[in-house]
C-alpha cells in the first residue's frame, strides 16, 4: 500500500478538493442567481449594466477617482464587481431623480445603499478617512 509522504499528499488532496470546489461552486451559483431573469424580464445584472451605461457621461474624472478610493478598501479580487455594483446604484439613484450630473450626495447614498449591512462598520470608517460627515445620511444606514 500507499506509505510516508505520499499517503499523507493523497489524504490531505481528498479533502482539499471537494472544499475547493465547494468554494468554486458557490461562488459561480451566486453569479448565476443574479443573472436569471426576473419579472421584468432582466436580472439583477441586467439592470446594473442599464444603469451603467446610461450614466455614464455623467461621471467626471474626480468622481470616478472618488468612486475607486471608496472602494479600495475591498480586496482586489472583487473590487471590480464592488465598483460595478456601486456604480449601478449611484446611476439608479440619478436617474430615478432626473439628475444632470453625478454629485457628491448620489455617490454617498449610492455607496451606502449598495453595501451590505454588514460592511457598514468599514464603509463608515473609509468616509470618516475622507472627512466626509454621515449624519445626514444616518436613515440609509438602518
Amino acid at each position: 500500500m500507499l506509505d510516508g509522504w505520499f499517503l499523507w499528499f493523497i489524504l490531505i488532496w481528498i479533502f482539499a478538493l471537494p472544499v475547493l470546489f465547494g468554494i468554486g461552486g458557490f461562488f459561480m451559483f451566486r453569479k448565476f442567481l443574479k443573472k436569471l431573469p426576473k419579472e421584468d424580464g432582466k436580472s439583477d445584472m441586467d439592470w446594473e449594466i442599464y444603469y451603467v451605461e446610461h450614466t455614464k457621461h455623467l461621471w467626471t474624472e474626480e468622481q470616478l477617482a472618488l468612486l475607486n478610493e471608496l472602494v479600495s478598501p475591498v480586496p482586489e479580487l472583487f473590487r471590480d464587481v464592488a465598483r460595478h455594483k456601486i456604480q449601478g446604484k449611484i446611476g439608479e439613484l440619478a436617474l430615478k431623480e432626473h439628475a444632470k450630473k453625478i454629485t457628491l450626495d448620489l455617490i454617498i447614498r449610492g455607496y451606502i445603499i449598495a453595501t451590505p449591512k454588514r460592511d457598514h462598520k468599514y464603509l463608515r470608517k473609509k468616509l470618516e478617512q475622507l472627512n466626509i460627515r454621515t449624519e445626514s445620511y444616518e436613515q440609509l444606514f438602518q
